[in-house]
């Protein structure tokens, strides 16, 4: 049994909670993705605050790690491992993809046959995506793909689909199959799958290497710089 601090800046909607034994106590959301980095530490003071918590009888931090929006994962993975790294607490660190696919398990009485598969916009045609079945057991690994007419075309004439986040609107404009089905799950609350998630990581301490860490990207990113002069 834990107290652990949750952070999510990876997409839109970026989540803080704090959660006591899976309890959730206290959270706060915003959904203005550009501001994801100013937002973050004034939450964080909130609600420790509010539910007059000591920043250092926290047991763990969990961050989703990826993949997102670039700037979100860093903005969340650095506050999360300075935290650790001033406090001696274990990091936790968690997909997005498998957050967003529990979610969508969670908030829809769905068949025990239907897949799970979370996208999130990538730009243009692209997206990341992965595929989890009832169990939340990842089927397809997580990875950057171009949608066209024929994506998930095996997968799906065998079952059904649920595609949710906030890139399954590209595939939903140019499929039509009677096994794919579109959960309104742009900018979910993700919260209950997050705290969910870190809590049992947290009983099994499946902990992140703290020194390591890394925002999982999926793709190469390439950072320019500003010529000197």
């Amino acid at each position: 049994m834990a107290l652990i601090l949750s952070i999510d800046t990876s997409i839109d909607s970026a989540e803080i909670a704090l959660e006591k034994d899976g309890v959730l106590l206290k959270s706060e959301i915003n959904g203005e993705p550009k501001n994801h980095g100013s937002f973050l530490q004034i939450a964080i003071k909130n609600i420790l605050s509010s539910t007059n918590t000591a920043v250092n009888t926290l047991d763990a931090v969990a961050v989703a790690n990826g993949p997102g929006s670039y700037t979100g994962l860093r903005v969340g993975l650095a506050s999360a491992k300075g935290l650790c790294f001033a406090l001696n607490k274990p990091l936790i660190t968690i997909s997005t993809l498998e957050i967003l696919a529990r979610t969508m398990k969670q908030q829809f009485m769905l068949n025990n046959n239907y897949l799970f598969c979370p996208m999130i916009d990538a730009r243009r045609m692209e997206v990341f995506t992965a595929m989890y079945n009832f169990n939340i057991d990842q089927v397809l690994p997580t990875q950057a793909m171009i949608l066209d007419d024929t994506s998930f075309r095996q997968q799906l004439d065998k079952q059904v689909i649920v595609f949710s986040g906030n890139g399954s609107h590209k595939l939903k404009e140019i499929i039509n199959h009677p096994n794919a089905l579109f959960a309104n799950l742009e900018t979910p609350n993700k919260i209950a799958a997050t705290i969910a998630i870190a809590e049992a990581k947290y009983l099994i301490k499946n902990f992140g290497n703290l020194a390591y860490s890394e925002p999982y990207y999926v793709k190469d990113v390439f950072f320019a710089e500003k010529s000197k002069k």
